[in-house]
């Protein structure tokens, strides 16, 4: 494939005329763990009221199509809290190209925060895993010194394979950066 054919593919809406697409990733699905939670005792709503009715009126109790129509509504109500949840993560999205670094924020349904970083300001990338919880279930955080400032990013699934790509990246766009492996917990303004 011809160079003027790859670059007539665009990736996402800014990508510019002659930027590569290198590497995309983002954060673990774990930062849905609220609205999973809350989905879930949603769900559970329509079960228990099904349940108090029957020991409530014993000589009366809802049919078995009331009961199932009522666990129906509850995991559409579950659905409607868990959807703006997931939608910040399926929408938060980090996308290197050869280039720069673009961070895509999500929060909920209408607020989208973009951060443009070019590749000759990163300096320094570096990661952390701290904790039994980020040990088990895989996810970290990556930090990178540039010369604007540090730009944290919180709970990335498989953080040393993401840092690890990242320097491969860098260095084969021939920028020189420093890495290391942080213990403590990195401290931000």
């Amino acid at each position: 494939m011809s160079k003027k054919e790859h670059t007539s593919k665009k990736h996402f809406d800014d990508q510019f005329d002659d930027e590569e697409v290198l590497f995309v990733f983002r954060k673990h699905p774990l930062i849905m763990r609220k609205g999973i939670l809350i989905g879930m005792i949603c769900m559970l709503i329509g079960p228990l009221y099904t349940l108090i009715l029957t020991y409530a009126r014993p000589e009366n109790s809802p049919s078995m199509t009331f009961f199932f129509i009522s666990i129906l509504i509850s995991m559409g109500i579950g659905v409607i809290f868990v959807f703006p949840y997931w939608i910040g993560w399926y929408y938060s999205l980090f996308i290197v190209t050869d280039q720069r670094l673009i961070q895509i924020t999500q929060k909920g349904l209408f607020h989208r925060s973009v951060v443009d970083l070019g590749l000759q300001q990163i300096q320094m990338v570096n990661y952390q895993i701290s904790g039994l919880q980020q040990t088990l279930l895989g996810f970290g955080t990556i930090m990178m010194q540039t010369y604007v400032g540090d730009l944290v990013i919180h709970d990335i699934h498989q953080p040393a394979k993401i840092q690890k790509k990242l320097l491969n990246i860098l260095r084969q766009e021939g920028i020189d950066v420093q890495e290391s492996t942080l213990e403590e917990e990195p401290e931000t303004a």
